[in-house]
């Protein structure tokens, strides 16, 4: 049980967010010249190595600290409003919170994906002082097994210390999917994260591009019931979800590259962390002229994608200006193949 001071601190700093969420979607309903939401990566190492990942590797060191500030800082030049920070994991950057404190003086929103396993009331804190606003923690099965180890059985004792102490917004994410062996897990970890006061949703696991693979019938039994419980994400507001859960392609205009992009720890802009390669720009060269040609530019892999964080982001702007551009993304992807088996296989 956390105690008064935190709940109250709790509640006003949800207060002042909620705020800046609202002037988030209100500038962007007003403006396409800047970008939405923002990856970066600060560390493509990770302690953990599920097999159905191909973001990370065992040996990458993190980007010195201030080649991350001088990004945030023309992030925030482009108008970024939220930037999530991911890797890899996150928290093994030994100036993590230094990175978040340079987002939020810039008064951007800050939020960073992460597996959780190094989590302590005192780094918790460290996090709270450095006013992180959002963090998520996926959560694959209830026990862990060849596929994954984020599992609820070891990490609840994180999501307690997280209960007990975090003052910014904690989502959980469960998942279905390839490599999930009992879709059920899904509900007990959905139903974990409100115990505990927490958000949940639920992903659907893509291939290594991004593409969607329809679910079974016990894992679209186990879809339905898990929107029963209570959440109201924007991905369901979309409904995009309905359609990657059937295998049916979707119509919608992406605008990943200009709403959203994805910075790797190189420093370059990708469409997203499966469509690495393109346009393959230096962050620190992106212009406000990159962001308008890429709001218009068809993105081939979009009927298909599951990648929820730039369905939501796009959809302010369905319906706005249609996509007559070509991309170079085709052309691209011998190099993203590439650069995806480097991840996959240490090299």
């Amino acid at each position: 049980m956390p105690s008064l001071a935190i709940r109250l601190r709790r509640k006003l700093r949800a207060g002042h967010r909620r705020l800046r969420e609202l002037q988030m979607i209100a500038k962007g309903l007003l403006s396409t010249d800047h970008i939405v939401q923002a990856h970066i990566i600060p560390i493509r190492r990770c302690n953990l190595a599920c097999t159905y990942c191909n973001e990370y590797d065992d040996f990458s060191k993190p980007v010195d600290v201030n080649i991350m500030f001088d990004r945030v800082d023309h992030l925030a030049k482009l108008g970024t409003t939220l930037i999530m920070i991911s890797g890899g994991e996150p928290l093994l950057h030994p100036d993590l919170e230094q990175i978040i404190a340079r987002i939020r003086s810039h008064g951007r929103i800050a939020g960073m994906i992460t597996n959780g396993y190094l989590l302590m009331p005192d780094r918790i804190q460290r996090l709270n002082d450095a006013g992180l606003d959002h963090l998520q923690i996926s959560i694959d099965n209830v026990m862990p097994d060849d596929v994954s180890k984020k599992s609820l059985k070891v990490l609840d004792k994180k999501l307690q210390m997280l209960a007990e102490h975090a003052e910014f917004h904690v989502n959980i994410n469960s998942v279905l999917g390839a490599g999930t062996n009992d879709p059920g897990d899904a509900l007990v970890i959905g139903r974990r994260a409100l115990e505990l006061g927490f958000s949940c949703t639920v992903g659907i696991i893509h291939d290594g591009h991004g593409q969607l693979k329809p679910l079974g019938e016990r894992e679209l039994s186990v879809f339905r019931e898990f929107k029963t419980l209570g959440q109201r994400s924007f991905a369901h507001f979309s409904g995009f979800q309905d359609k990657v859960a059937l295998g049916q392609p979707i119509e919608w205009r992406c605008r990943a590259g200009s709403r959203y992009i994805y910075v790797c720890e190189e420093g370059l802009v990708h469409y997203c962390s499966q469509q690495r390669g393109y346009p393959g720009v230096q962050l620190l060269d992106y212009t406000t002229a990159d962001i308008r040609r890429e709001f218009l530019t068809k993105k081939p892999c979009a009927p298909h994608c599951t990648i929820s964080c730039v369905h939501m982001t796009s959809h302010m702007d369905y319906w706005r200006a249609p996509q007559t551009l070509e991309s170079g993304l085709n052309s691209a992807k011998p190099a993203v193949e590439e650069l995806i088996n480097i991840h996959d296989t240490g090299r």
